[in-house]
């Protein structure tokens, strides 16, 4: 085990906590603070924020594996991410902002449901809180899994150590600090990431001898490596493709926009977000090829294609350097789980607890439910991730499809149409999520093959749940006249603030 890059892992840690406690002291006083940060986030904390919890480990290993094995083939999910990235900047980002203050004062999502559609039954307040709190709870095992294994490889320790202290940094920092902490953290993490993808190609790159040697050695290996088009289908390219409607329905990442400090800062941190997302979704494809044209080279040996990444980190760097590098993967994966904690514990407190058990709790018990939640949801995504042979993460796999087809729709049309229903919504949202479960797990093959493996099932799902809150909306009974003005009264806030153009 290396000291030096140790010491850079332990100083990282140690910043982070240190992040931790600033925001325990500044922005912990009410639960508007613990789960919004009073929505007075700046707008490049914002937007880093929803990058870093957006990408995860599967920037700085899941991509560059799989351009490593694929090419450049593989590179449609991540067109279709920031395509997705852009829409959902500019077309949720700052009618949510708007609306959720404007509808009581939406803390959560689940909240915004039932405030925009009046639902006086809280079945889809429920529904979507159930919905959140078991998909997170696996997405979030998946990280402190991912946590373990990166400690396990790269330092020798054992899998459980790494596990318990991803987690317990992670859920130190959310306990304590709530949203301020997991947003200021992410931007901190959101900027190791950016300095990451940007060394690493570079110095390999230079250590090649250049674009041209580069290419050339991994035309030796398949030249149609460095084709777009490899191995395409028309059903692949939609299917990557469309995991950016995904983004239209993730929780973690559009309750970011809820907590912006104005409607004006949107458009800057649009700028910001999205300047950040396309370098490095470049940086971690570049990182992919030129790893492989890199092993290929050196005749190095790579066990996993998803390791390439920290394999350039450990060879190329000094430790001091490689720690640092090390600590970048880290903090995708621990700002993932932090912003997942942290919405998990909000629908908890604000969707369950406030409603059903305490009406009239005060703000302090409510910080302290909310620091409650992070740990017991942890606890439990802890104890899952000790299961290494579980089908966890097979399941978190799919959740992105599942967020995106049950909220998805609902969040789009509730910001655009002032004849969305209750009912419509509720239909929606349940179709939505049915539709992915089916297409996942229906005993149906097609020459062989499984819907899934064909088509994304967020394609399906998506389609269905938005026709069907729109047919549901048109049939039934119309949209109260409260919800229409409500409606009127938001898109008049959003007329008196004239948004950019891009």
């Amino acid at each position: 085990m290396n000291t030096a890059a140790l010491i850079s892992l332990g100083a990282y840690f140690v910043l982070m906590m240190l992040i931790g406690l600033y925001a325990y002291r500044t922005s912990t006083s009410d639960v508007s603070e613990y789960m919004l940060g009073g929505r007075h986030l700046h707008p490049a904390v914002g937007a880093l924020s929803a990058g870093a919890s957006d990408m995860s480990g599967w920037m700085l290993m899941g991509l560059p594996g799989a351009i490593y094995v694929s090419g450049f083939g593989a590179a449609w999910i991540a067109v279709g991410l920031v395509i997705g990235a852009y829409l959902n900047y500019r077309l949720v980002a700052p009618r949510l902002r708007v609306y959720t203050e404007l509808a009581n004062d939406s803390i959560t999502i689940p909240e915004f449901f039932e405030n925009r559609f009046m639902d006086k039954s809280r079945a889809l307040r429920v529904l979507s809180s159930v919905v959140i709190i078991v998909f997170f709870t696996l997405y979030t095992s998946a990280g402190v899994v991912a946590g373990g294994k990166l400690f396990e490889a790269s330092f020798g320790l054992d899998y459980s150590i790494g596990l318990f202290l991803t987690a317990g940094v992670v859920v130190a920092y959310t306990m304590f600090g709530g949203f301020l902490a997991v947003s200021l953290t992410d931007f901190v993490q959101g900027c190791i990431m950016f300095i990451a993808l940007i060394l690493v190609p570079i110095v390999t790159l230079n250590e090649l001898g250049g674009i041209d040697e580069t290419t050339a050695v991994v035309r030796s290996v398949d030249p149609s490596l460095l084709d777009w088009m490899r191995g395409a289908t028309v059903f692949g390219i939609i299917s990557s493709l469309s995991w950016g409607l995904g983004y239209f329905g993730q929780p973690h990442i559009i309750v970011r926009f809820m907590a912006i400090r104005s409607l004006k800062s949107i458009a800057t941190a649009r700028y910001i977000g999205m300047a950040w997302m396309i370098i490095t979704v470049i940086g971690a494809v570049a990182t992919g090829i030129i790893g492989l044209a890199f092993v290929t080279k050196t005749d190095a040996v790579l066990a996993d294609p998803e390791t390439v990444f920290i394999l350039l980190s450990q060879v190329l760097f000094h430790p001091l350097i490689s720690g640092f590098l090390l600590a970048a993967i880290l903090a995708a994966i621990m700002s993932t789980i932090s912003s997942q904690l942290l919405v998990s514990s909000s629908s908890l407190t604000e969707d369950f607890y406030k409603p059903f058990l305490r009406k009239n709790a005060s703000q302090k018990e409510l910080v302290m439910v909310g620091r409650l939640s992070v740990l017991a949801v942890s606890l439990v995504a802890i104890g899952l991730a000790f299961d290494r042979s579980s089908n966890v993460l097979s399941l978190v796999s799919n959740a992105w499809a599942g967020f995106g087809a049950a909220f998805g729709p609902l969040v789009i049309l509730s910001l655009f149409w002032r004849g969305v229903t209750r009912n419509g919504a509720l239909a929606g949202m349940v179709v939505g999520a049915v539709t992915v479960l089916f297409w996942l797990y229906a005993p149906i093959t097609i020459d062989g093959q499984s819907l899934s493996s064909i088509l994304y099932e967020i394609v399906p799902g998506f389609f269905l749940s938005f026709v069907t809150t729109l047919v549901v909306s048109m049939v039934g009974r119309p949209a109260q006249p409260q919800m229409q003005e409500k409606f009127d009264e938001v898109m008049e806030a959003m007329s008196a603030e004239k948004q950019p153009l891009f």
